[in-house]
């Protein structure tokens, strides 16, 4: 009878958050808020300037106002349930919130990692190719590149999801993280969890590794055309093109690595500041980086920089 009582069905979960840092909330919950602000101005703002001027109008801005787009939907899917988080005495979510949640986090997640990489082809061909950029990224070819890149992360999630849900939970389903984070919500499961592991270890591999591989020989081969041009201002030009991008690969990725490839502490005082050291850095990744890629593209850009500011002055 208590096995039953506690794999029945799962009304909903709590999530803990910064219930152990109480001093932190306030602080965070201005913080988090005005970062959340600037996101959907700066990522709105650049949207609306890849749409409305005609000179953005090109491949390489059409995959940078999805991207905008993109880090709109993610910061959108889990900064409301942080926030709320840091009032809510009792940080409760119920079992289909959480898991709608779970779903847009992992599919923009996952899209954002093969945008980035078709974004690297681009800057590639660009550079490399440049008497064939025009007819080897025409419409025909870059708009379903984006596409795929949504479909591609969208039916990950729904593997990844699905996945999750079927699982039996037991415990006192306390979440120990901001939002129903995946590995959280799995170390709850009172179920083997070996299938979940390998799909997620397999997702990895794809959406992690080979554009991490892909956007590392584009660059090889970029970097090597860019030192074969002979003069200083033909160098300083071609890089300054594809010099955002890597930007923001280098932040996007070398976040997710120091996220997940530091080692554990088995100290048993210590560990209590590394899952607050843990939770930080996920807020880092789910928040100031989609509040820096704007930034970014404005300050490294000229043609952002133009168009934004024709568009803030109109």
């Amino acid at each position: 009878m208590d096995r039953f009582n506690q794999t029945s069905p799962v009304v909903g979960f709590i999530l803990l958050g910064l219930s152990a840092h109480p001093r932190l909330e306030k602080t965070f919950f201005v913080l988090i808020l005005l970062m959340y602000l600037v996101i959907l101005l700066g990522n709105g703002v650049l949207i609306l300037a890849t749409i409305l001027d005609s000179r953005l109008h090109t491949p390489m801005y059409f995959f940078l106002g999805n991207l905008s787009f993109l880090d709109i939907c993610y910061t959108t899917s889990s900064v409301p349930l942080i926030l709320d988080s840091f009032l809510t005495p009792r940080k409760t979510i119920s079992f289909s919130a959480c898991f709608g949640q779970m779903f847009l986090s992992f599919a923009m997640g996952a899209t954002e990692c093969v945008l980035l990489g078709m974004m690297a082809f681009d800057r590639y061909v660009a550079i490399c190719n440049p008497l064939r950029y025009s007819m080897v990224m025409n419409k025909a070819i870059y708009i379903p590149m984006a596409a795929g890149s949504w479909a591609a992360g969208i039916t990950n999630s729904v593997v990844q999801t699905s996945q999750a849900m079927r699982l039996p939970f037991c415990g006192d389903k306390v979440i120990n993280h901001f939002t129903c984070e995946i590995l959280a919500v799995l170390k709850l499961a009172c179920a083997d969890i070996s299938m979940n592991v390998i799909s997620m270890v397999v997702a990895n591999v794809i959406f992690l590794g080979v554009p991490v591989l892909f956007i590392f020989v584009s660059y090889v081969f970029i970097i090597a055309t860019i030192l074969r041009i002979p003069s200083a201002e033909g160098k300083k030009k071609a890089f300054s093109t594809c010099s955002a991008h890597l930007t923001v690969v280098v932040i996007f990725y070398g976040t997710i690595l120091f996220m997940y490839g530091k080692p554990k502490s088995r100290d048993p005082l210590g560990e209590d500041k590394q899952d607050l050291s843990d939770k930080l850095t996920s807020l880092f990744y789910g928040v100031v980086t989609p509040m820096l890629n704007p930034i970014i593209y404005s300050l490294r850009n000229k043609d952002v920089k133009a168009a934004v500011k024709n568009l803030v002055h109109q």
